[in-house]
C-alpha cells in the first residue's frame, strides 16, 4: 500500500543528482494535474452545451484519450522518488540493515530492466506514427476530429525516460548502503513510523498557519 516516506538529502554528488532532477519529476506532476484540471472544465462544458443547447463539445472522447497518457504516467517519477507509489509496506518495515537495502536494490533493479524494455518498446510504437511528410506529423489520428495521435505516444518514452534516471538513483542509492552499511542513505525513500508521520503533518500544518 502507499505509505509515507523521507528523502535524505546531503552534499554528496548523488544528492546533488537527485535534487537536480526533482525540479523535472515535479514539472512532469505539475502538467499531469493540469491535463486533469481541464478536463474537468472540459467535461463541465459538455455538459453544459448538451443540456442548454443541444450540442456537446465535438471530439469530447478524442480529448479525454490524449489526455490520459500525461494523467496516468506523467507524475509516476514524482512519486516513485518520495516512495509513495503502491509499496509492499508491510513487508518492507519488517526488514532492517543491509537486508533491507538488499532487497531494494533487487526491487529497483527489476523495475529498471522492465522500465527499460517498456521504453524502448514506447519509442518505437511512437515512432510508427510520426511522420513529418504528412499533415500534422503523423500517420494516424483521432476518429472524430483527427487530432494527431503522436503527441500522446511521445509523453510515454518521455515519462520512462525520466523514471528511467530515478531508479538508477536510486539504484545507487540503495548499492551504497548496501556496501557502507549506512542506516539512514540519501536520494532514496525511507520508510517513516507512525509517530514520525504525525510530526510530519503537524510541522505542515504549522507552516500553514
Amino acid at each position: 500500500m502507499a505509505g509515507s516516506a523521507a528523502v535524505l538529502e546531503n552534499s554528496s554528488l548523488l544528492s546533488k543528482l537527485d535534487r537536480m532532477l526533482l525540479p523535472v519529476e515535479r514539472f512532469c506532476a505539475l502538467l499531469s494535474g493540469l491535463a486533469i484540471f481541464s478536463l474537468m472544465f472540459l467535461a463541465a462544458y459538455s455538459v453544459t452545451a448538451r443540456k442548454f443547447f443541444g450540442s456537446p463539445l465535438m471530439g469530447y472522447v478524442d480529448y479525454i484519450e490524449a489526455a490520459m497518457p500525461i494523467i496516468a504516467i506523467m507524475g509516476v517519477s514524482f512519486v516513485a522518488r518520495d516512495g509513495t507509489h503502491i509499496r509492499m509496506d508491510m513487508l518492507v518495515n519488517a526488514l532492517k540493515g543491509r537486508i533491507l537495502w538488499l532487497f531494494e536494490l533487487i526491487s529497483v533493479l527489476l523495475m529498471l530492466l522492465l522500465i527499460v524494455g517498456l521504453t524502448y518498446g514506447a519509442w518505437e510504437h511512437f515512432d510508427r506514427s510520426f511522420d513529418c511528410a504528412r499533415p500534422w506529423c503523423s500517420r494516424d489520428s483521432s476518429i472524430d476530429v483527427s487530432l494527431p495521435i503522436w503527441p500522446s505516444k511521445l509523453v510515454v518514452p518521455v515519462a520512462f525516460g525520466v523514471l528511467t534516471l530515478r531508479l538508477l538513483l536510486q539504484a545507487w542509492g540503495y548499492g551504497r548502503a548496501l556496501v557502507l552499511g549506512l542506516e539512514n542513505p540519501v536520494a532514496v525513500p525511507l520508510s517513516l513510523t507512525v509517530a514520525e508521520q504525525a510530526m510530519a503533518e503537524a510541522k505542515i500544518l504549522e507552516g500553514a498557519d
